[in-house]
């Protein structure tokens, strides 16, 4: 029986299933290890205060259990907590390990509240005071809530002046600069031009001055209210509302205001800019970077693959030459990425670019526009890490069409570019998406070589905005996966920035899923079009 299981082959079947059923669940756990992990970071956690005395000394401390560490030194069995207990500007540090048998006493105040600041990471104490427009509130919360949404409103509307009025003025100007330059390399700056361009400039600055006038009224608005805590060890703290992101009383919550605090945050992570170092707020700068990119990559490689497989199947004499192509395209695809970045750096930003600029834009010098690292080189140098993919599983899709198909649309008269575009390239427009997916999936994760041809840590402004031509491919961005690498292995505070990493890395598996996605939707709604010519 045993003999006739393995000679039919069945056991390699039953390997297979098992090698397959293990890797999805490796997947599926480490997927659920990083949702945990990084989802759960935004649960608002008790805070707890706790009665420390080591020999003679007695502390209080207070702040979020953050992790549970056990380990054996000198044969006994240790317990530690890792303590978030923020307020950094008081005690230099946000966390700190407490031995569990130096804990005299644990309470949970329902007092205690979380104060999260744009500066200085959060704060744990409790309210004494709140100055309400010119007036001092004892211990109100709901005073502390209202001067809070207040300042926050005002930073809404000083963003929107400083990046959106501001940000225009000041292209504007940038603009004329560069019009005024460009106009005297080429010998055509005359007192007519001079004097249009100054009195531009004169409109834009007046408009500059009444902008800046209304955000120094908002700035000192900004300031007028204040708050002041004090602290477990008996400090005081006075903070201006603009300084003050929310705050919150976690031991006081019940569930359903949890989960509105949850949902408010997790908001906040994929809709707000990041600050703190990129250890708090949001990164929809990234988000949009990713995406941007990994579209930009899509509209270059799919036309280039295509047409170069396209050439080699149904165009190309096939014989030594064209075979020795498709191994060098095959190798290509085993090429290190940091290599396409050093290519993409030296030809793409310093040749490319820099002739660019010379030829095109010769006024910005000696500040480069094309010949600096940006979207568009980025975008290039992906989609030629990603080209050989393309270029194969296109290949592969031609190959698969039968003879007979192409016979039949000769033999009614068409010639052979029409029976390409109209019969072939359609058959085989599911393989092209196939590529088109697998080239999305390797791109979008890719991180070494986007450090070497545009991306950055924290862009100032978006690569899409509404100044002319909108769409600026020139610019700097930023990305889930350096996002990542950045605040993992370059912040300044690692025990605070490792949820986020967690957080982060899950919200850049599921970008990948949902493009992903949208690509096999489409494949297939081809192969279903066009599964009646295959037969």
């Amino acid at each position: 029986m045993s003999k006739k299981f393995f000679n039919s082959g069945q056991h390699w079947v039953w390997l297979n299933a098992g090698a397959i059923s293990i890797s999805l669940v490796m997947v599926v756990g480490l997927l659920l290890l990083i949702a945990v992990r990084g989802l759960g970071h935004f649960w608002p956690a008790e805070v707890k205060t706790f009665e420390m005395a080591e020999g003679d000394q007695k502390t209080t401390l207070m702040g979020e259990v953050h992790n549970i560490e056990h380990d054996v030194q000198d044969g006994l069995d240790r317990e530690q907590y890792l303590l978030k207990m923020g307020n950094r500007d008081v005690y230099g540090l946000d966390f700190k390990w407490i031995n569990v048998k130096n804990i005299e006493e644990t309470t949970i105040d329902e007092d205690v509240i979380v104060v999260e600041r744009r500066e200085w990471g959060n704060l744990y104490g409790f309210l004494d005071s709140v100055t309400k427009d010119g007036s001092v509130i004892k211990n109100d919360v709901t005073a502390l809530e209202d001067i809070v949404d207040r300042a926050n409103d005002l930073h809404e509307e000083i963003r929107s002046i400083e990046k959106d009025d501001i940000g225009s003025i000041n292209y504007e100007i940038e603009q004329l600069r560069l019009e005024k330059r460009r106009l005297e390399l080429e010998g055509e700056f005359t007192a007519e031009a001079r004097s249009d361009i100054e009195n531009r400039e004169a409109e834009l600055q007046q408009q500059f001055l009444s902008y800046q006038e209304e955000l120094n009224k908002l700035y000192a608005d900004i300031k007028r209210d204040t708050a002041e805590f004090k602290l477990v060890g008996g400090e005081t703290i006075s903070l201006t509302a603009g300084n003050i992101v929310r705050a919150f009383q976690p031991n006081n919550m019940g569930f359903f205001e949890k989960l509105g605090h949850y949902f408010s945050k997790i908001g906040e992570f994929i809709l707000d800019e990041p600050r703190e170092a990129n250890t708090e707020g949001g990164v929809f700068p990234a988000i949009f970077g990713t995406v941007m990119m990994v579209l930009l990559m899509s509209v270059i490689v799919t036309p280039l693959g295509v047409i170069a497989a396209v050439y080699m199947r149904e165009y190309a004499k096939q014989g030594p030459l064209t075979r020795t192509i498709r191994i060098a395209v095959n190798n290509l695809a085993g090429v290190p990425s940091i290599v396409y970045g050093v290519f993409g750096l030296g030809f793409f930003v310093y040749f490319l670019g820099g002739s660019i600029d010379e030829l095109f834009y010769p006024e910005v010098s000696p500040s480069p526009m094309f010949g600096t690292p940006g979207l568009m080189w980025a975008s290039l140098t992906l989609a030629l890490l990603t080209l050989p993919v393309v270029i194969v599983s296109t290949e592969e899709g031609l190959a698969r069409i039968p003879k007979s198909i192409r016979e039949g649309s000769l033999a009614l008269g068409a010639t052979k570019f029409e029976t390409l575009r109209k019969t072939v390239l359609p058959m085989a427009s599911p393989a092209m998406m196939t590529g088109l997916i697998l080239a999305v999936a390797r791109a979008a994760g890719e991180v070494a070589p986007l450090m070497l041809v545009g991306v950055v840590k924290l862009a100032p402004t978006l690569p899409l905005d509404g100044n002319a031509p909108f769409l600026h491919l020139e610019r700097k961005f930023m990305h889930l996966g350096f996002h990542i690498y950045d605040v993992g292995f370059q912040s300044p505070n690692v025990e605070a920035a490792r949820p986020l990493v967690y957080a982060t890395a899950l919200l850049l598996v599921l970008i990948i899923i949902l493009l992903n996605i949208a690509a096999i939707k489409i494949r297939n709604n081809l192969r279903e079009k066009y599964k009646s010519l295959e037969q």
